[in-house]
């Protein structure tokens, strides 16, 4: 697949310019080879003198044969260069110059003709393919709004560099990454989530190119260059998932690497192994030209061209459909390994739940009052891209609570922050970050079941923020999912207490629950769970945090993780919408491309041996030997062209 969709529409538009004018060319040849061979048939079938000249109907076959076999020896040249010795251009060119070799003309420009438009109609549903992938992300403005000297630019986005503003109009889609410089507008996110409720971005907040402002004129601080947005990576992504083969892939090709050769050597024995029998049975009458004609026969059929086309085809389907649904898998094999998932085991915040934290409460000691407690905690937490410590922060902000200067920020990871404030070590996290310490604290925090970050200032408790997560509206909805897939192995690892996860999990279902884990303790579960050969896991996580266990599982599924590097680099399959129930989807998308795909292998492989036998044994002709290749090409593509529109 093109790289250049990554780069500019001119480039989009100059290969489509030339892929048009590629199909004109073929067509046109075609289409000269089909005219010539129905007036050579028809000369021939009404007695045409002047077709009776000696010479007269091979050079007409010839003149047909052309257009559609030179491109096909070109092919098979190019093949044997490459040391390609047994490739299906040489398969056709045999059965073909054999045809004419015994006076069977129409059947050789026939062979070769509709083996020409089968690989057209292939070449098409795989183009097709392509372009659906990529115009499902490709959605970025040919031209961008800069503001430059107070005056807007009309700019390409390639040119505009990071730090510009630029301007989007109401109905507009936003070209390039950047900051929300207005209070708020309304974006359609369709192109990049698959969901079409608009979303509320606010000041500050990032907004992605692809999206469509719904509401207003906007303008946004760029954040990065055209080609490192996070909507070129994802399509950059989607793009080479063909590059990464599936088993079944990789199956075909070896296949017929081996597969030609012998079917070669088969059509040589069904032509010698007669003759060596006439030599010892008199009685057996040996007419070389009626076994070559069947070894052609045989050849024609055994090409391997519906196996080699319809399997990638229907992996190009599958990556496309999922894409659509706002799932993106890295490759064809990616779509093959969920098929074979049996446990899939969830990162809980951000991933289950919303990750949206609201402080609830504020407990402090005698001596410190809510104010400085909040003021201690938010400022330590300032810098954090953690959920819980932005709702901290902001809740400070809605308290007018200014934040004080904090210097030598330590992160004890999977228990919290130690700062210095005005002189004063302060420390933020959860009750195990003052254990460390040695630092007491009432006992009635451990059977506290929310989520709280307790702080100690200047070596003393000092109190604790109280905080809620929701669940996710399609959590739920997930587990049960799963569960109809029949998953039963379903886990929760989180580095909140046990408590809180134990209570989610119970909402859910879910009767695997493991809380109060550290980074390295999801590690060392996930590959005791990987010590059973049986199980094959999928981990599902936010992308950031947990990219060793997204490496670490068979199947990594990042949530949400649209825009985030480590999403994109580490895991497997990105779900961009943020919801846990399209891990049950990618999975479906997976089994339903996979029962595809064998369907077209069984499709191919039993039409194919019945007429290899039936041409073995006289029974077919070259004419049905042709029609049955394409045929079977032909329904193999329109099966695999059929998941797009089964995945809605």
């Amino acid at each position: 697949m093109g790289h250049c969709c990554c780069g500019a529409h001119s480039c989009t538009t100059e290969n489509k310019k030339n892929a048009s004018t590629s199909i004109v060319h073929e067509y046109w040849k075609v289409g000269l080879s089909f005219i010539l061979l129905i007036g050579g048939i028809i000369m021939n079938a009404l007695n045409f003198a002047f077709f009776l000249g000696e010479y007269v109907a091979l050079i007409w076959y010839i003149l047909a044969y052309l257009p559609v076999g030179i491109p096909v020896m070109k092919e098979a040249w190019e093949g044997i260069r490459e040391k390609d010795y047994f490739s299906e251009f040489t398969l056709m060119i045999v059965a073909t110059l054999g045809a004419f070799y015994i006076g069977e003309y129409p059947e050789g420009v026939a062979v070769m003709l509709f083996y020409t438009i089968g690989e057209l109609f292939q070449n098409k549903a795989v183009d097709r393919a392509k372009r659906n992938i990529g115009a499902l992300l490709d959605v970025r403005p040919e031209k961008a709004l800069v503001l430059r000297e107070d005056n807007l630019v009309v700019e390409s986005p390639r040119n505009v560099k990071v730090g510009e503003v630029i301007e989007i109009k109401a109905g507009g889609r936003v070209p390039l990454d950047g900051v929300m410089l207005n209070e708020i507008a309304a974006f359609n996110t369709a192109a990049l989530t698959g969901e079409s409720v608009p979303r509320d971005i606010r000041k500050g907040e990032e907004v992605l190119a692809g999206m469509i402002v719904t509401d207003k004129v906007i303008r946004i601080k760029v954040e990065r260059p055209f080609d490192k947005s996070a909507l070129a990576r994802i399509l950059e992504l989607v793009q080479n998932a063909s590059e990464r083969k599936a088993p079944a892939e990789l199956f075909i090709r070896k296949f017929a690497r081996i597969y030609t050769p012998i079917v070669i050597a088969l059509a040589v024995l069904i032509v010698l192994l007669p003759f060596g029998y006439s030599l010892i049975d008199p009685q057996f009458v040996f007419t070389f030209n009626d076994w070559l004609y069947r070894a052609l026969v045989f050849l024609v059929i055994s090409c391997p061209c519906a196996l080699v086309v319809s399997i990638p085809l229907g992996y190009f389907g599958g990556i496309g459909a999922a894409s659509r649904l706002g799932i993106l898998f890295k490759g064809g094999n990616y779509l093959d390994a969920v098929t074979k998932i049996n446990t899939v085991v969830f990162d809980k915040t951000g991933t289950l739940t919303k990750g949206t934290f609201e402080v609830q409460d504020c407990k402090c000691v005698s001596g410190i009052s809510e104010k400085e407690l909040v003021r201690m905690i938010a400022s330590v937490e300032s810098d954090s891209t953690h959920p819980i410590a932005k709702a901290i922060v902001n809740y400070a902000k809605l308290q007018d609570i200014g934040l004080a200067v904090v210097t030598n920020t330590k992160e004890f990871a999977g228990l919290g922050l130690e700062a210095i404030i005005d002189g004063t070590s302060v420390l933020v996290g959860n009750s195990r970050l003052l254990s460390k310490f040695s630092i007491k604290y009432p006992a009635e925090l451990q059977s506290v079941t929310d989520t709280i970050v307790v702080c100690a200032i200047g070596g003393s408790y000092a109190g604790y923020l109280l905080l809620a997560d929701a669940l996710k509206d399609d959590a739920k909805t997930a587990i049960d999912n799963l569960k109809a897939l029949n998953i039963e192995n379903i886990q929760i690892l989180s580095g909140d207490k046990q408590s809180i996860v134990t209570n989610f999990a119970e909402k859910l279902g879910i009767s695997k629950a493991y809380g109060d884990l550290l980074p390295d303790g999801k590690v060392k579960h996930l590959e005791e769970l990987r010590k059973n050969e049986a199980n094959q896991i999928a981990f599902v996580g936010d992308g950031m945090n947990d990219a060793p266990v997204l490496a670490l599982s068979h199947v990594g599924i990042a949530m949400g993780g649209l825009g985030s590097d480590a999403a994109i680099e580490t895991a497997d399959v990105v779900i961009q919408t943020d919801q846990p129930s399209k891990v049950a989807e990618a999975i479906k998308v997976g089994k339903l491309t996979r029962r595809i795909i064998w369907q077209n292998v069984s499709l191919a492989f039993g039409v194919k041996l019945l007429v290899l036998i039936l041409g073995a044994g006289g029974l077919a002709t070259l004419w049905e030997a042709v029609f049955a290749d394409v045929g079977v090409a032909l329904l193999a593509i329109m099966n695999a062209v059929r998941i797009q529109k089964m995945i809605k």
